[in-house]
């Protein structure tokens, strides 16, 4: 496994740059690299200093797929993040087309709490307005997913879950063409073919692939069909400057089979009520990247970057306990439209002092995301895939979020074991909202012309303490989650919108111990707290705070909540430990574990009882209640088995019981959309063999055991109510790379 590099880059605060000084050698050894029949072991580690950026301190992962026996054809987020403690996954369906992970407790829901990028820039729909990852890029093409905690909020944005990374494949070999070609074929209908090119002549570097999928899906109504195409080309002015151009496009519809009530999904979790809900996302994303080494002690590298998509559904969108049924009624249509624009200029400076390298990463942000929203459009009476409506949407609103960010952290080496890594981050952002937000009879009801203008500083410190093949590290960083678009909408006229609402704010704290001990055992051991200020919810008040009055729905910040636990990470080679490796192959066992305790601090709420004209009101507090949707546990247990070629690897996911709202609700409601879900266990196999150099066969069976478990209940999209996970499911494929 690559370790993290034993050099630690020392920082002083920003003084010092002057000093010019021969940088004395580290004299820590550097951390072995541990292989299984040439492949790493996962994950690795990120280097304190790579590139632009600074990652002494900071936990992070970096999961290099072509490491990991798994399911890569649909994307199965829960096999790739099985090294990753922490990681809660939410399963829609099996097309794979989203990955919605979250860490730590915090929501999954479409890998918002994550800053979401490609090749180092953001691919989400807005990372302040509306933070979620509709697209991420076809796993057959992923090289490397860096992960980085909560510490990753000074360099890469303020988010509380930190930093995903997609790095996609570029051809390093010295080829001026090579091919690749994967072909998949799978339970329920399921083919996948992935195909690239690449190669590198002169001065240039290229590479483009596309994926094709199609399947009928595991429950009914879930048919689906993508396509993720990437071209990417690079120019290397000399040894010292290059630039490069790529672009992205992915097209898909899919079939939302939608949720279920627990007498539904008890009954059959295979079964659909939904034949009429469908769901696209066109999705572009481009970017202009430019390296520029100006001498041994500076280099920088800026983005330029924009991102066009939508955002579509149709359907019938009712409750799960009221079915579609003929006579069928119009559905209706929803729709976003994106627009985003971007520039990220990023710097290292390496100085020395005290004769010791130390390192300065920093940089400028500016960002500008478009949004435009139709909602509650009414569709047709059909059972295709449309977005016609016959008249305007009653809503329809343009929203715009304006961002300058300016951040900087340093390495300070105070010895050759120990270093502190202080940084800033200053963010301001602008948000405007402007249109249509509902109509009375055939009068529009305007949103009141709203813009909204915060500045914020965000401060962190990092400690890394260095010994032969293992470290201590630990990190506290600052985070935000701005007002959402959604928060300063109200769903309807009669809510209230908190004048003086604040952004969610708090902060992230790690301390760990990792590294490697006599090649054959690596370890990761870290406990966790996360504070999260000022959640954004609705309560109900009386006008004037007359008792005697009615009441409404005010959208405000109720409290705050904490997330606090442990994370372990163990991999044992047992056949190298016992010396065998060489005769038997690699036998390695590993484990992912996590205890979390993710509660309400203080969270006030009211509720209600009796009937008009005597309602009783009462106000009670959460405090010491679950989060939503938050495990108090998540564990991996895998076995993986290597030699000349083969591997296999065995493992079960076993994830703890959740309840899916504040109040903690036992029993599900009708809907399905309240109520505790609970814990399962999952078994997966997959199985690589690769022969004749440039051939392989790859098999996987997914929930072999076919356990039958669910992991959210949704309120909207993808369907109201229960959402079951895939039973079993098989995929063989073959590929060949020359």
């Amino acid at each position: 496994m690559k370790k993290v590099v034993s050099l630690v880059f020392i920082t002083m605060s920003f003084l010092g740059f002057s000093q010019e000084k021969e940088v004395k050698k580290d004299t820590i050894n550097s951390l072995p690299e541990v292989t299984i029949d040439g492949k790493k072991f996962v994950p690795e580690r990120l280097q304190d200093v790579e590139a632009t950026s600074l990652f002494s301190g900071k936990k992070n992962e970096v999961l290099r797929l072509s490491s990991i026996d798994a399911n890569l054809a649909t994307n199965n987020s829960r096999q790739i993040f099985s090294r990753v403690p922490g990681i809660s996954v939410w399963e829609n369906d099996g097309s794979g087309i989203q990955v919605s992970i979250g860490a730590r407790g915090l929501s999954p829901n479409r890998s918002w709490e994550f800053n979401t990028r490609q090749n180092g820039y953001d691919i989400s729909s807005d990372i302040f307005g509306y933070p979620e990852a509709y697209y991420n890029p076809a796993m057959e093409a992923v090289e490397k997913i860096q992960i980085v905690r909560g510490g990753a909020s000074l360099q890469y944005g303020s988010q509380f879950g930190g930093l995903i990374n997609y790095h996609l494949k570029r051809e390093s070999r010295n080829k001026p063409f090579t091919f690749e070609s994967q072909n998949t074929i799978g339970s329920y209908g399921m083919i996948s073919n992935f195909n690239a090119v690449g190669g590198n002549t002169g001065k240039w570097n290229y590479y483009a692939y596309n994926q094709s999928r199609k399947g009928n899906g595991w429950r009914q109504n879930g048919q689906y069909e993508v396509r993720n195409t990437h071209g990417f080309l690079q120019y290397k002015i000399n040894t010292k400057n290059s630039i490069s151009a790529e672009y992205t496009n992915m097209d898909y519809e899919i079939q939302q089979s939608g949720g279920l009530t627990d007498f539904d999904y008890a009954s059959n979790h295979q079964q659909s009520f939904r034949s009429r809900n469908w769901f696209s996302t066109p999705w572009n994303v481009a970017a202009i990247n430019f390296d520029r080494k100006v001498n041994e002690n500076l280099n920088f590298n800026i983005k330029f970057f924009g991102l066009i998509g939508e955002r579509n559904s149709i359907g019938f969108v009712a409750a799960a306990n009221v079915k579609d049924t003929d006579p069928y009624g119009n559905r209706q249509v929803d729709r976003d439209f994106y627009k985003n624009i971007g520039s990220e200029l990023r710097g290292l400076y390496s100085y020395t002092m005290f004769n010791q390298k130390q390192n300065i990463a920093f940089g400028v942000r500016i960002y500008q995301a478009n949004t435009t929203r139709k909602q509650k459009g009414k569709g047709d009476k059909g059972f295709d895939y449309n977005t016609i409506v016959t008249d305007k949407y009653p809503t329809e609103l343009d929203f715009k979020t304006d961002n300058l960010a300016i951040f900087a952290e340093s390495q300070y080496k105070l010895t050759n074991k120990f270093s502190i890594t202080p940084g800033l981050r200053y963010e301001n952002i602008i948000s405007d909202i402007k249109g249509r937000l509902t109509m009375s009879g055939t009068n529009d009801v305007n949103a009141l012309p709203n813009s909204t203008t915060r500045s914020l500083i965000l401060g962190g410190l990092g400690l890394a303490y260095k010994l032969e093949s293992t470290d201590f590290y630990t990190n506290i960083s600052q985070a935000f989650r701005p007002v959402l678009f959604s928060d300063i909408t109200p769903p309807a006229t009669t809510d209230v919108i908190d004048p003086n609402l604040k952004d969610a704010n708090g902060f992230n704290a790690d301390f760990g111990y990792r590294g490697s001990l006599n090649n054959y055992l690596t370890f990761d051991i870290s406990a966790f707290y996360i504070q999260y200020n000022d959640r954004i919810g609705t309560i109900r008040q009386f006008v004037n705070n007359d008792p005697s009055k009615r009441t409404y729905q005010l959208r405000t910040n109720l409290g705050k909540s904490s997330n606090k636990g442990l994370e372990a990470y163990f991999n044992f080679n047992i056949f190298k430990a016992i010396k065998v490796n060489e005769i038997f192959g690699n036998l390695n066992l590993f484990s992912t574990m996590a205890f979390i305790n993710a509660t309400y601090d203080d969270f006030k709420t009211t509720t209600s009882s009796g009937s008009e004209p005597n309602i009783i009101i009462k106000e009670d507090n959460l405090k010491g209640k679950k989060v939503e949707n938050a495990p108090s546990q998540i564990h991996n247990i895998g076995m993986t088995y290597a030699k000349k070629g083969f591997s296999t690897t065995i493992q079960t996911r076993i994830t703890s019981d959740v309840f899916t709202d504040a109040t903690n609700t036992e029993i599900s409601n009708d809907a399905a959309t309240i109520g505790k879900i609970n814990g399962y266990q999952v078994y997966d196999i997959s199985v690589e063999y690769n022969f004749l150099q440039n051939y392989n066969i790859r098999f996987s069976a997914n929930n072999f055991t076919n356990t039958k478990y669910a992991t959210r209940r949704a309120s909207g999209y993808p369907g109201p109510g229960l959402l079951p996970g895939e039973g079993r499911t098989f995929n063989l494929g073959i590929g060949i790379k020359l």
